[in-house]
């Protein structure tokens, strides 16, 4: 029995030493990125890459400020509509036409009917008023004409203000009439921009407008969409058509922060809430999600409200890829 005990304790002993004698575990490789809470806005995080992980995610950068500043504007969604006349309201593809032409015609036949009366009063007067002159007549029936005369031309005015408020014939609206723009303008922008200035006028997914001077419309506004409703008449109809969904870019007041910055669009990312974020590079290899308001983006050009200041490095590309980094380290 001892000399088995002794034989256990000594094959331990080998398997042990054979262990500590074995080869040394190589070190841990370093992780290409680093997260790290920065203590500001909600959970942002700071990432810091190595020089691989950056040429990995193909990250560039580009500095903002000089030579990118554009006049701020606010792009907002239009509708091209038939220009009305002698005021008018006007009229919008969704109207509907049928009913409309309807509207119109028995208008018009309101105001041919309101003619006549009054062309038949106004002759009923000059006759009573001959006969007055003549003694042959009464002055009271002149006055009753007179009356007559007054009643016709009120009358008139009602059924050519009915007829007016229709809009132009919906024949014409086809044949080349005058177009109007209307803008959609939010309501808590409306007191920021330069209602007297041109604007421009470009389709939706377009870059090439055309200008359109402010014309006096209507006081419309859409009550669901909290939105004034602006008008603006196009130098040309190039193409547009009634109906057309466009933008329109309203430059904002001088001395409201009229200046504003430009970033590519590439830069520009959107979270599931909608809202907009770029990543600053604030030292090397280390970034950080910046939160930006977008004013509009044309041409690949993204212009900012607000969010960065001049002279700060943003990344142009590889910034979707930076954004799963942060988001998809424990």
């Amino acid at each position: 029995m001892l000399v088995r005990s002794h034989s256990s304790l000594f094959a331990l002993l080998f398997v042990c030493g054979l262990a500590a004698c074995g080869p040394v575990p190589a070190e841990k490789p370093k992780p290409p990125a680093k997260v790290e809470a920065i203590g500001h806005e909600t959970e942002l995080m700071r990432v810091t890459l190595t020089a691989d992980a950056v040429q990995r995610l193909g990250l560039a950068t580009e500095a903002i400020g000089t030579g990118q500043q554009a006049t701020l504007s606010r792009s907002v969604p239009g509708e091209i509509v038939a220009a009305p006349r002698g005021g008018g309201l006007p009229v919008a593809a969704g109207t509907d036409l049928a009913a409309l032409t309807g509207l119109q015609a028995r208008a018009d036949a309101d105001a041919q009917r309101a003619m006549a009366d009054l062309k038949l009063a106004e002759a009923n007067l000059r006759r009573a008023s001959g006969l007055v002159e003549a003694e042959a007549g009464s002055i009271r029936a002149r006055d009753e004409a007179t009356q007559q005369v007054a009643a016709a031309k009120a009358a008139l005015a009602g059924a050519t203000g009915q007829r007016r408020a229709l809009g132009p014939a919906v024949a014409v609206m086809a044949d080349g009439g005058a177009l109007w723009v209307r803008a959609q303008v939010p309501a808590a922008d409306l007191a920021r921009l330069d209602r007297g200035a041109s604007v421009s006028v470009r389709p939706v997914g377009g870059t090439g407008g055309i200008m359109a001077r402010p014309v006096r419309g209507p006081a419309t506004a859409t009550p669901g969409a909290a939105s004034i409703d602006v008008y603006y008449a196009p130098a040309m109809r190039a193409g547009l058509r009634m109906g057309e969904r466009v933008l329109v870019d309203l430059p904002e007041q001088s001395g409201l922060g009229s200046a504003a910055l430009e970033v590519p669009a590439s830069a520009i990312l959107t979270d599931i809430n909608g809202g907009e974020w770029v990543y600053v590079e604030t030292a090397p290899r280390q970034f950080e999600r910046r939160r930006v308001e977008v004013a509009r983006i044309v041409g690949g050009r993204a212009t900012l409200a607000r969010g960065l200041a001049s002279g700060v490095r943003v990344v142009t590309a590889g910034a979707a890829e930076l954004f799963g980094t942060e988001f998809g380290t424990k």
